[in-house]
């Protein structure tokens, strides 16, 4: 099912009396959700993504805007007419019922033609439950299971209605790394298995980065980005889908370019064709930085992370804005930090130039 959202705006009223400018949580989302795909709604805490999810369920009313379901709209559809199954971040599931009991709720509130009889149920109800792994644990209930077995319970639930859409509101934040892990890759199986539309909100990058087809970057309730991840990665268009993307975060300084040359500080570190003179913010992904003695980026040594693989050097300097540099080389590099300093290349593909005022993408030609 395609989901359409024309100019989708949601405005609260502000509980500070003394103010009276409304809450914008939502503020003109325009775009479209291609059917079977999974969409990946990704924002810090309060940036309107959990807004937006209620929005397209019918949990919430638009204060402007439509939402089209195909060709239907679906704006003032209540949300049991809107054909969406929806995952919250607490399961919500009833303690007293068993996980057969749970699934099979959904179908017992069916009426008219769609009611079901018992047999017809539970062959639904085990049909979900094997798309998510516990058809051996119908009998159990939520307490006697773990936080990864009843989140399956609560996607199977929402599944046994073959739902037109699936919505899923922080599923994972409640659960360990390595569940995290595991269960994200059951949902994308999942998602593949049954061609379901999905909208999965998260504030973890790297989740919504390795099962989403598509993500779409807010703040402040404004859509920032959309594309694919690896698509964003490279080329973010302003400087905060760039530090918001990536572990560890892009690094940022202040420099300037002068007759085509990007300098931090004095050390000119790379070319910038067709950019005017100016001051700028250069950031560079973790990857893009070359230990080399004679590296025109002088900065202090902190110390170094083994990670296996690759080893984060911890760098400082004084046109940075932070406090560490993180930089990621392989591990068999060396580092010749005797004098307590490393000088560092800077790999053009890696490095982004971003306005200072408005923070916005420079554009560097070929």
């Amino acid at each position: 099912m395609k989901i359409v959202l024309e100019h989708l705006t949601k405005r609260f009223p502000n509980r500070n009396k003394k103010i009276r400018d409304e809450v914008v949580a939502v503020n003109d989302f325009d775009f479209t959700i291609p059917d079977g795909k999974l969409i990946g709604l990704l924002g810090p805490s309060g940036c309107g993504k959990s807004t937006a999810l209620n929005l397209i369920c019918g949990l919430e009313k638009p204060t402007e805007g439509k939402i089209y379901f195909g060709d239907l709209d679906v704006t003032a559809l209540a949300p049991e007419k809107r054909g969406v199954g929806l995952v919250f971040q607490n399961y919500a599931l009833y303690p007293h019922l068993s996980v057969r009991e749970n699934i099979r709720f959904p179908l017992e509130n069916l009426r008219g033609d769609k009611k079901l009889t018992k047999q017809q149920m539970e062959e639904k109800v085990l049909e979900a439950a094997k798309l998510v792994q516990i058809e051996e644990l119908l009998d159990r209930k939520p307490n006697e299971m773990s936080g990864g077995q009843q989140q399956r319970v609560a996607i199977a639930r929402a599944l046994v209605k073959r739902p037109q859409v699936l919505l899923l509101d922080e599923p994972l934040s409640n659960l360990d790394a390595r569940l995290r892990l595991q269960t994200r890759e059951e949902l994308k199986r999942i998602q593949l298995e049954t061609g379901i539309t999905t909208v999965f909100v998260t504030h973890d990058q790297e989740e919504a980065m390795s099962i989403s087809d598509t993500i779409v970057v807010m703040k402040d309730g404004v859509l920032q980005q959309m594309g694919k991840p690896q698509d964003i990665y490279d080329d973010p268009i302003n400087l905060f889908v760039a530090k918001f993307l990536g572990t560890p975060q892009i690094n940022v300084f202040t420099g300037e370019v002068i007759g085509e040359k990007v300098y931090i500080d004095k050390a000119q570190v790379c070319d910038a064709p067709g950019v005017r003179d100016g001051d700028v913010y250069v950031a560079v992904r973790p990857e893009g930085f070359v230990v080399d003695p004679s590296g025109p980026l002088i900065c202090e040594f902190i110390g170094r992370e083994v990670m296996g693989r690759d080893t984060s050097v911890i760098a400082r300097h004084g046109n940075f804005l932070g406090e560490n540099i993180r930089a990621i080389i392989p591990s068999e590099e060396l580092i010749d930090s005797k004098d307590g300093s490393v000088r560092f290349a800077l790999k053009p593909s890696k490095v982004r130039l971003f306005d200072k005022g408005s923070e916005e993408r420079i554009r560097v030609e070929a």
